[in-house]
């Protein structure tokens, strides 16, 4: 097998919406690649078409993500292959629309161990050995809704609000070490989620959501550039410098508006 350190990109979450568009624009870059997602029959289908299309090498890892024994396998495995993975894109999460006590606990716990618990397991493996070789970078999916607590979104926003602060963070601890952390909070996008996650898409998110290709590619210049986060999107800009510049009460209401809840 080829290994190459300077250009491994293991995106998780790799089977649709934006794991499936940064697997795309990294292979356009020529980058390998290693997707992970729980749906082999859908990485199987993109790494086929990376191939024909890109030529670059993919590998196709199966691996349920809110498992951390299966995280920890699943970078034992890369290890001992040779991959060196230089980009650590943590994309896969999970989300769901509903008031809190309307839901099983185990729906809340399940969105936890993914959207935190595995995140930060997949961000100590991998950015140890960045560390190590004094370079990487690694990219956190976060989300427009991580800088408030929003009504019927209270364990996604609260979980969400964990990644950027964590990610900005890490920014600080580990830029001296030749790695570079980023934190992309993107808004309603058209990939699925709203679906998989039973939301309400109100008019007003309608008018402002984003297609995948946008939101991507603004997630790997920030990456690239070194920067501490981003969130992509006139729109979405504006909403975030209202939530810095209003009191808590009206951006909450608003919000709450926007978002169907």
């Amino acid at each position: 097998m080829k290994t190459n350190e300077n250009s491994w990109v293991l995106i998780t979450g790799a089977s649709s919406g934006f794991g499936e568009e940064f697997a795309r624009q990294y292979a356009a870059q020529g980058k390998s690649l290693v997707l992970v997602a729980r749906r082999l029959d859908k990485l199987e289908a993109l790494s086929k078409e990376l191939r024909e299309r890109f030529g670059t090498e993919v590998i196709n890892e199966q691996v349920d993500l809110s498992s951390i024994p299966a995280v920890i396998e699943l970078h034992k495995r890369l290890v001992q292959q040779g991959i060196a993975v230089d980009v650590l894109i943590n994309n896969a999460g999970h989300g769901l629309q509903g008031p809190f006590l309307d839901h099983a606990i185990d729906q809340s716990l399940a969105m936890i161990d993914l959207d935190i618990a595995s995140l930060t397991t997949m961000t100590r493996l991998f950015a140890q050995d960045m560390r190590i070789r004094r370079r990487g970078h690694i990219l956190q999916i976060a989300s427009l809704l991580s800088y408030q607590g929003v009504k019927n979104f209270a364990v996604y926003s609260a979980a969400k609000a964990y990644v950027l602060r964590f990610s900005e963070a890490l920014h600080q601890e580990l830029k001296g070490d030749g790695v570079i952390v980023t934190a992309l909070c993107p808004g309603m996008s058209d990939t699925g989620f709203a679906q998989s996650a039973n939301q309400t898409l109100t008019p007003a998110l309608k008018m402002v959501m984003m297609q995948p290709e946008p939101v991507v590619r603004a997630g790997i210049r920030a990456l690239q550039a070194g920067r501490m986060s981003v969130v992509p999107g006139f729109g979405n800009k504006a909403l975030t410098a209202l939530t810095w510049a209003t009191p808590r009460r009206f951006h909450q209401r608003l919000m709450a508006n926007v978002m169907g809840a």
